[in-house]
This record gives structure tokens, sequence and C-alpha cells, in this order.
């Protein structure tokens, strides 16, 4: 049987070709003993044979459910439960760097119920309902192909009503007013209900990571950049870590050079109580 997936403790940083660039980091950094949240890479091998057949190989379904269960082991919690739920993020990760040409989903498991068991857990509810909506527009834009106007339309609509500016000036009360129109959404605009599925919402996920592969933009890209167009991606599923959880947490991008001038020195950016694209979209 092939090996589709591995954990970040069964990689290193020479494995490139199977776990793409980020998956054979993850690996390499949890090999040397650094505070790598658990996960697992689907390697580029699974990649290439659904872009072949135009399906899933059978034996990697059984493959996450087992590198699945033993991340729910080691943190004592399960994707998606009621309570205290397991959260994953989905990202793209190929041999090369594509900035922004593929997919990422956070907040993978959430649903109509683990959202309860989240803000109980956190002591946040706030926090809890942001991640929902956050979920739902980037698995109805990445995943289900909408518009993501659609959803910042709404987003915007619920700020002036509040008469906020920004984002995280929202309530509880609005977030989950959002998310019932986000949900609506998806509805309206994929012909069918916000998956509440959590193992459905990951399987869903890495196909859209898989198939971000071939869209246009990333083509254009790697012809620009002569990288391959036979290589594919690799999907790295990780334990997620949140920057939405008030004013002490954030997310940021940080290089070893200045990306404009190639100086040498540490330069990066970042942003208070964000999730994880909102810095690198110029929220």
């Amino acid at each position: 049987m092939p090996k589709y997936v591995y954990r970040f403790s069964e990689g290193d940083k020479d494995q490139k070709d199977l776990l793409g660039g980020k998956g054979a980091n993850l690996a390499e950094m949890t090999r040397l003993g650094l505070p790598v949240p658990p996960g697992f890479t689907i390697t580029t091998d699974a990649c290439r044979a659904y872009l072949a057949d135009g399906a899933v190989p059978d034996e990697l379904a059984v493959q996450v459910t087992t590198a699945l269960r033993e991340m729910e082991e080691e943190l004592g919690r399960q994707l998606g439960a009621p309570e205290d739920p397991l959260l994953v993020s989905v990202r793209s990760g190929a041999k090369f760097s594509m900035p922004g040409m593929m997919e990422t989903v956070l907040n993978i498991g959430l649903n109509d119920e683990s959202v309860l068991g989240l803000a109980e857990a956190s002591s946040d509810a706030r926090f809890a309902w942001d991640s929902y909506r956050r979920l739902i527009q980037m698995f109805g834009k990445t995943v289900l192909d909408i518009d993501g106007d659609h959803f910042s339309e709404r987003l915007d609509a619920k700020k002036a009503e509040r008469g906020v500016t920004l984002d995280y000036e929202l309530d509880v009360e609005a977030l989950k007013e959002l998310v019932a129109e986000y949900k609506s959404v998806v509805l309206e605009y994929a012909g069918i209900e916000f998956p509440q599925d959590p193992r459905a919402q990951l399987d869903m996920a890495t196909e859209a990571v898989f198939r971000s592969w071939n869209t246009e933009r990333a083509h254009i890209y790697r012809r620009r950049e002569k990288i391959p167009h036979d290589l594919g991606t690799a999907v790295n599923v990780c334990t997620m870590v949140f920057g939405n959880m008030g004013e002490t947490s954030g997310t940021g991008v940080c290089f070893t050079r200045d990306p404009s001038t190639g100086r040498s020195g540490v330069y990066g950016d970042y942003l208070v109580n964000a999730q994880g694209e909102d810095v690198v979209a110029g929220i």
C-alpha cells in the first residue's frame, strides 16, 4: 500500500519532493524538538494520484483516519467534538514556494455544536463565533468556489449596521448573525448546506487544495517562475493555534531578508487579534 500520510514526527527537511517545502520544514522542526503543533502531511504522491484519476486514492482515507486518531490521542481532544473540540488547518505546501497561489482553510471542525463547546472551553464566546464565521467564509470561497464578495459584502454591511470599522469590533451577537447569513450564502450559491460533519469538512478541504494546483493563477505563476507543472502539492493538516483570541494574540509573517531589497535582517508584519490570512490579505 502506498504511504500517503506522514506525521510531522516522521519526516525531515530533505523530503521536499514528497512532503512539499512546508511539510518537510515542519517535520524538520519537529525532529529538532521545536514546539510545532501536532499534525500530518498528505504527500505530493496523493495529489498526483488525485489529479490523474479525478478521485482521492482509496488508501488515503484510511491513512488520514489513523493519523487523525493519533493526533486526537496525543492532544486528548477529538475533531469537532461538542466539548473542547480539536480544530485543524488545511494548507497547501508545494516543493517550491508559491505564495498566495493555492488554498488554505482554517478552523476545520467547527459546526453548530462544537462552536458552543469552543466558547465554553475558551471562556470566550466572541472568539468561538468569530472562528466559525471565518471557517464558513473560507470554506465557501475555497472549497465551494463561491465568490468571496458575497461574504465580504455581508461583513461590511454588518460593520456599518453596528457602527464599527474593524472586524474585531463586532460583538458576539453580530458574529452569530453573520454565521447565519454566511450559511445562507452557501446554500444559495453552492446549493448545499454548510457541512456539519467535521471529517467531511477535512476531506473536502483536502480535495480543494489538490484542485488548486491546477488553477489558472497557479499555472501562470509556475510558468513565470519556471516551476514544473507535474510536481503536485502536499497538504498539511495542523492543530489550530489561534491569533484571534484578543489583544494578546495575533498573526504574522517573518523573513530573514527584506523581500524588497534582499538585505539580510529580520523583516515582517503582524496583526493583533487576527487570524491566518488576514496579515497577507492587507486587512
